[in-house]
């Protein structure tokens, strides 16, 4: 298959990591920046519950690809409505959309995003005995019933969840890594490194690393991670978020790859043997997409019946082994752990869900330094 037959991979081109404002004008926040601190003045912040019911077409705003198409045909049939699909690249490309005034009724943040919406007065409340399914996720996965960056789930639910380590080509680089973040600088796949195109992930990695916070922001912290990702400059082909087409095609033979990126590889391999996927011993990244409704949607009731159909076993069956990201609803987990039976580091369980793998926001000063430190690392 040519390099230009192969599909992208689902997170390529999609993880950014500069939290900076991207020329919008921003107030502060205890997130740092990225949205406005509050909702517009014109716009009042609604907190009473949502009635689950059709009120229009639903207003969708996702990474592309990241729902199977039946998933919304059924949604379409059942509740006669059509699903308005819009797309964004990066989680600023979505800031921005909204800052803008772009209105949508499901959006899907990650962790830290959420926390800014929620910071910025952005979500509407979603009311969980609202949700026949709502139980599967917060009564089996205790992490999601009191989440860091939003306090008893009130403005978000869990869409998806993941965590970071490498992947490798064992027909190239031999069939075992020794279990560390130091296999990047292995000497047997030097020159044919990626790490991804992104600020935390590859600030993250060094950080565990070195056995530093993952979101740290002490200057002295970000030194060593500089200088420490410095000294793999010589092992690398280059930056790149398309983690599991460079492995199918051989333009890496070892690379950061998220675990989802790599579950989804899985459908491509014509010999998925050749390939394998480890979590750093050190420590993995881990983060979530989350469900959210904009404190402006203008068809919340239909975002509350698609959230609740999203949840369903069967709509989570078929996103599951489309997307190659396990979703946290009870009774799905085998589903998963089958779809990954030959990379079972890509199971994310309960046990792997703590705050100090996730990344998380700092302060304005700390997110120009950890902007800073991204720029010394992709300038050399």
């Amino acid at each position: 298959m040519s390099p230009e037959a192969l599909p992208l991979s689902r997170r390529s081109f999609l993880r950014t990591g500069s939290a900076a404002a991207v020329g919008l004008g921003l107030g502060a926040t205890s997130a740092g920046c990225g949205f406005t601190s509050a909702a517009p003045a014109s716009q009042e912040v609604r907190d009473e519950p949502i009635e689950m019911k059709v009120d229009g077409d639903l207003v969708y705003f996702n990474w592309a690809d990241f729902v199977d198409p039946a998933v919304f045909a059924g949604f379409e049939k059942e509740y006669g409505v059509k699903v308005v699909q819009s797309n964004f690249d990066s989680m600023e490309g979505m800031a921005a959309k909204l800052n803008a005034g772009n209105r949508y009724d499901i959006i899907f943040p990650t962790a830290k995003w959420a926390q800014r919406l929620v910071d910025g007065r952005r979500l509407r409340r979603i009311d969980h005995s609202r949700l026949h399914n709502a139980d599967a996720v917060l009564a089996h996965y205790d992490y999601f019933a009191d989440p860091w960056y939003d306090p008893g789930s009130r403005h978000t639910l869990p869409f998806t969840m993941y965590k970071t380590g490498i992947g490798w080509r064992k027909d190239k680089i031999g069939d075992e890594l020794s279990g560390s973040w130091d296999d990047l600088w292995s000497p047997r796949a030097k020159s044919r490194v990626f790490v991804l195109d992104d600020r935390d992930e590859v600030l993250g990695m060094a950080a565990l690393k070195l056995g530093l916070d993952v979101s740290t922001t002490d200057p002295d912290g970000l030194g060593e991670i500089t200088e420490t990702l410095r000294s793999l400059r010589p092992h690398l082909r280059g930056f790149s978020s398309d983690s599991y087409n460079n492995l199918l095609t051989g333009n890496a033979v070892m690379t950061q790859a998220w675990s989802g990126d790599m579950a989804a590889m899985l459908n491509q391999a014509e010999d998925p043997s050749v390939f394998g996927f480890q979590v750093a011993k050190e420590g993995a990244p881990i983060n979530s997409d989350c469900y959210a409704i904009p404190s402006d949607a203008p068809h919340p009731g239909t975002a509350m019946l698609f959230i609740d159909y999203m949840l369903r076993p069967e709509s989570v069956r078929r996103n599951i082994e489309y997307i190659g990201y396990p979703m946290p609803v009870k009774g799905t987990e085998d589903i998963y752990t089958a779809l990954v039976e030959p990379f079972p580091e890509c199971v994310v369980s309960p046990g792997d869900l703590k705050d100090d793998l996730y990344f998380r926001n700092g302060d304005a000063q700390g997110e120009r330094a950890r902007d800073a430190a991204w720029t010394r690392v992709k300038a050399g």
